[in-house]
């Protein structure tokens, strides 16, 4: 059943809401739909309500390429959400400015007098020892920080569930493991500065994908019945998003032990209810950043300017648009211009056309986020032969 956030008069996130009533309120006037970025139907109340809230927890898995998210409650999941993370967008741009700045130095330096005397800059600090997040990290961390911000807007969230990652390659086995031992992957850089970032929002509470006491989230995830999609390019809730919600579930599940003897024992307790809700692939629009000229130079020697938000029409780059063309009505994102034109992308920001400026129409301002909801909710699968 699905769960309509509830905002109070003074814009505060309260518990959400049966749908029947959200649309009983707006029919008589007591509610308004409210905007927000993540597009999720949301209401804001007109009159005074009780401000009673119960636990509500956010599950974040991080990836490399991929991220879910879900929000659970004991008696309902109320929204989940698949990101596509701008990690390879970030990291081949920065490489083609590192090229494109090798090159123009190399025009720079006059190879034909002594070492001694040409123009090398020295250098100004040493590169070598920074303690940054690499951009492509950063961006990645950027966007899970930014959607879970967005979230605290819309529902009461009391804690924050993160699956750490501590990937390791365990040669007697030749394969990757997850276990406590020293490890890399790129998903575990900037862990720290994440948690630090969503520790001021709520608690948070770290797990691992899989624990040999059987206190992880795939374990966890198996008991509640929910199956796992491999293929984790696929924009469907059971990539990701699955195990987001298994992540929040941690808050009204936990496992306990006992001893019988010499043995031991455990088993998963508590109680918590795993129903269909809204979901929403979500990604940044991967715009060029304003250069004043093209890489390489053109015909003649002039170069035009390159990238940027604005266009030549009242509509910038990543502003949702609707366009009509020989009698058919698209819906997209724009993402360039010309002279009389405007081009229009879809979610994967690729081109659907370009249309004439005079019939492409604003629908919405760049949030910095390119968000597709499912039509209607979507139902996790279960496994097979689950309780």
């Amino acid at each position: 059943m699905l769960r309509v956030p509830v905002l109070s008069k003074s814009g505060k996130p309260l518990m959400p809401t049966k749908a029947s009533r959200a649309r009983r309120w707006l029919k008589e006037g007591k509610a308004k739909i409210v905007h927000n970025d993540i597009e999720c139907f949301a209401v804001q109340l007109s009159v005074e309500s009780g401000k009673d809230l119960q636990p509500i927890a956010v599950g974040l898995d991080p990836g490399k390429l991929y991220s879910g998210i879900g929000v659970q409650s004991s008696r309902a999941t109320l929204w989940m959400a698949h990101l596509i993370l701008p990690f390879k967008t970030v990291k081949d741009r920065m490489e083609l400015r590192q090229a494109m700045r090798r090159s123009r130095r190399g025009r720079r330096i006059n190879r034909k007098i002594p070492y001694n005397k040409r123009c090398h800059r020295q250098k100004r600090f040493d590169n070598r020892k920074q303690a940054k997040l690499p951009p492509s990290i950063r961006a990645n961390k950027q966007l899970e920080f930014r959607v879970i911000k967005e979230l605290f807007k819309l529902f009461p969230i009391s804690s924050i569930h993160y699956e750490l990652v501590m990937a390791d390659v365990d040669r007697t086995r030749g394969r990757r493991a997850a276990r406590s031992g020293v490890g890399f992957s790129p998903v575990m850089v900037g862990q720290r500065k994440v948690l630090k970032w969503l520790s001021e929002l709520a608690p948070v509470k770290t797990h691992q994908g899989w624990q040999r006491d059987g206190n992880g989230t795939s374990q966890l995830r198996k008991w509640l019945g929910l199956s796992k999609d491999k293929n984790k390019s696929s924009q469907v809730p059971e990539t990701h998003a699955v195990d987001g919600v298994s992540l929040a579930s941690f808050e009204f599940v936990q496992w306990q032990e006992w001893y019988s003897g010499s043995n031991k024992h455990g088993n998963w307790e508590g109680d918590v209810r795993i129903t269909p809700a809204p979901f929403a692939t979500i990604r940044r629009p991967p715009m060029v950043r304003r250069q004043l000229h093209l890489c390489a130079p053109s015909k003649g020697g002039k170069r035009r300017k390159y990238g940027g938000t604005i266009t030549r029409h009242g509509i910038r780059k990543g502003d949702k648009v609707i366009a009509e063309k020989a009698g058919k009505v698209y819906t997209g994102w724009c993402s360039g211009d010309t002279q009389t034109q405007i081009s229009v992308s879809n979610c994967h920001w690729k081109r659907i056309g370009q249309f004439t400026a005079k019939k492409v129409q604003l629908l919405q301002r760049s949030t910095g986020l390119i968000v597709v909801p499912s039509t209607g909710l979507s139902n996790l699968s279960t496994l097979s032969g689950a309780v």
